[in-house]
């Protein structure tokens, strides 16, 4: 078997993705967004299982996986909670130098959603609990310009 291209290109594609979430935020450095999606990413971890989890880290790109699951200390799933909820978690982290914005949900949706294949996501969305598919949600944003640009 070949090497997966997510290992191959692990470094444009995280380029790709960051710049895609700092400009939908609307930040002005790497630091800056790297803080806003990794707190968006463990605000949705906290509140799955270890196996969904897992499940849902199989679909990303290799640095965003590795990013997913550092650092995890396992615990009883949270509450789903809503997106102010997870916005609030994610703005938290690392409180005197977070710059995360309130739109860091549905822009680290967003870049994800241009990172991954669509069915992908979507097959994985389906088998986690009913709040992972409005968290990854994109309303408003034309599916065909949806999916990853490096192939």
């Amino acid at each position: 078997m070949p090497m997966p291209w997510t290992y191959r290109q692990a470094t444009r594609e995280w380029q790709a993705f960051l710049a895609e979430a700092r400009d939908a935020m609307n930040l002005e450095s790497d630091n800056a967004t790297f803080t806003a999606v990794q707190g968006v990413l463990q605000a949705f971890r906290r509140r799955l299982t270890p196996q969904q989890a897992i499940d849902f880290a199989q679909v990303l790109p290799s640095v965003l996986r590795a990013l997913f699951v550092a650092h995890w200390h396992l615990a009883d799933p949270a509450a789903p909670g809503t997106r102010s909820d997870w916005t609030a978690e994610a703005m938290a982290l690392r409180p005197h130098h977070n710059l995360t914005p309130q739109s860091c949900v549905a822009a680290t949706a967003l870049a994800l959603r241009k990172s991954v294949l669509r069915e992908d996501l979507d097959r994985v969305l389906a088998t986690l609990p009913a709040f992972a598919a409005d968290f990854w949600s994109t309303p408003g944003i034309d599916p065909a310009t949806l999916g990853p640009s490096i192939i």
